[in-house]
């Protein structure tokens, strides 16, 4: 018997308690055309009456008042029984008939707007009042009780319901009360997760006994890294904080290079960095006060790879720089904005993806891998650095310019797959080395490329995410005429990596921080 499904099931009654009252009109007027009766609460109460609908309030059907300032509403027997009753049980017949209850068949209910209050306020007494209580419950019990009753938790599914109630002269069927009932215990579960995941916040509990990962759906995507995968993007905001101006639907390959882009571009000095990505590298990276300057000289580490790369830049794209991006061929071109005359230079080409990330912002979160059913979490490697972070642990110390390249190194550092090697002059690489198990081949690869695109002037400088376990490393990128090294410490060879800087008069700085990235 309790796997028992009405296949069609006539809706005689509604409960309506919505805080997003956006498109309420459109839907009454169908409910009131299937003459279904309609109980309702508070403001939505209020707003149905304005409407000029019939209407219940809930403290009338029920017999009790609204108490403790309306946070005691619905919580009531005779709601909580009409939606949850088996409408094949006898007993649950007549229990509802002996107690003069009603069934329920339609529960419309969205929750405060508990998210929206923490965008809003950091005042925790109003955050705290903005926690539904009574809107979840009953959208619980009407999800479970799918066989018979309807759920619907958003006003993006009213058009949804009228085209069901159209469709069926005022019945749904069991295959939309079903998909109902998942979205709203899908509803619940992201609301419920936004609350634990406030209180984890302010708590400063990064890693809860329980963690829950949430979203909303941004997009479904075409495929995944490869076409057989399938793939989606989802956020905990209702948006990405970039936005789309022109070109193709965004892959998930094109997701990620644009957020390895902007990882890097907006670390770096606003209005001053560009920087190019290759499938989620960076092969070029600069800081000048030219635009168009900082798009060349990044471009000059690596043009080969810079074809059908993403190119991203902290400050507003002109004509000019327009120009010089349509001369290859990108995927995606991300900026603080574009000048109407840019927009229109690089529209010409249909097909490339135009990204507006003003508004974006890397916050110090937590990241989130996982593999199988298992989640690996840590903090996001964002610290800056500055001159006080680091030791200069060789006899020649280097001037403020050197100091400047090596800090500019090894902030790019970290955002490269490790083993990772830069080197750099004028703060623009001129050699990347990444990904490779061997840092000494991470080094050839950073000094191959030097060679094969730089005609270099000034002194290069060489960073690595983490220490040199043997001098070779280090040999090799003074050979190749690297003036100066950072590098973290904590290598049982420190003192012969120091021993080798100052026989070789290199500059060799120490930092603790060190920077894998896998």
């Amino acid at each position: 018997m309790g796997n028992h499904k009405i296949i069609m099931k006539k809706i005689k009654k509604a409960l309506i308690s919505v805080s997003d009252k956006k498109n309420l009109g459109n839907l009454l007027k169908v409910l009131a055309k299937y003459k279904i009766e309609l109980i309702s609460s508070g403001g939505t109460y209020k707003e149905i009456k304005k409407l000029k609908f019939k209407c219940q309030e809930v403290s009338e059907y029920t017999g009790s008042p609204e108490i403790l300032g309306g946070r005691v509403k619905t919580l009531h027997p005779k709601i909580h029984a009409g939606i949850l009753s088996k409408r094949n049980d006898k007993t649950h017949t007549k229990e509802l008939k002996a107690n003069q209850y009603d069934e329920i068949d339609l529960v419309i209910v969205n929750f405060y707007p508990f998210e929206k209050t923490l965008d809003q306020t950091t005042n925790h007494s109003k955050i705290i009042e903005n926690i539904d209580v009574g809107g979840p419950t009953m959208v619980r019990a009407a999800a479970k009780n799918y066989n018979y009753v309807t759920v619907i938790t958003s006003s993006d599914q009213y058009e949804t319901l009228i085209n069901e109630l159209e469709n069926n002269k005022g019945s749904t069927s069991i295959e939309f009360r079903e998909k109902m009932s998942l979205e709203a215990f899908s509803e619940t579960a992201y609301y419920d997760a936004v609350i634990s995941n406030y209180f984890n916040k302010i708590k400063k509990n990064n890693f809860p006994k329980k963690k829950i990962i949430f979203g909303n759906l941004i997009e479904k995507l075409r495929y995944g890294e490869n076409p057989h995968q399938e793939a989606a993007i989802y956020s905990k905001n209702r948006n990405l904080n970039i936005e789309q101006i022109h070109g193709k639907q965004l892959s998930y390959n094109n997701y990620n290079d644009i957020f390895s882009a902007l990882t890097i571009s907006k670390s770096l000095p606003k209005n001053l960095g560009t920087v190019i990505v290759k499938h989620a590298n960076p092969c070029g990276v600069s800081i000048n006060k030219n635009s168009l300057k900082s798009y060349k000289l990044a471009l000059t580490c690596d043009p080969v790879s810079a074809f059908g790369g993403i190119v991203s830049c902290n400050f507003k794209i002109n004509k000019a720089l327009a120009l010089e991006l349509n001369k290859i061929f990108l995927e995606v071109i991300i900026a603080n904005g574009f000048e109407t005359d840019a927009l229109k230079i690089l529209k010409k080409k249909k097909n490339i993806r135009i990204i507006d990330a003003t508004d974006f912002m890397m916050k110090d979160l937590i990241r989130f891998g996982s593999v199988n059913e298992s989640i690996l979490t840590q903090s996001e490697d964002l610290k800056v650095f500055e001159p006080k972070d680091f030791k200069v642990v060789s006899k020649i110390r280097p001037n403020k310019f050197q100091l400047k390249n090596l800090i500019f190194a090894f902030n790019v550092c970290r955002y490269v797959k490790s083993n990772a090697i830069i080197l750099a002059s004028q703060e623009t690489t001129v050699g990347i080395g990444s990904g490779q198990p061997s840092r000494l081949d991470s080094c050839q690869i950073a000094i191959d490329k030097m060679n094969k695109f730089q005609n270099l002037k000034e002194d290069v400088v060489a960073a690595s995410d983490a220490f040199f376990p043997f001098v070779d490393g280090i040999e090799k990128l003074v050979q190749s005429g690297v003036s100066a090294v950072i590098q973290p410490s904590g290598s049982i060879r420190d003192k012969e990596i120091i021993k080798f800087a100052n026989q070789t008069g290199t500059i060799l700085v120490f930092s603790k921080t060190r920077h894998f990235r896998h």
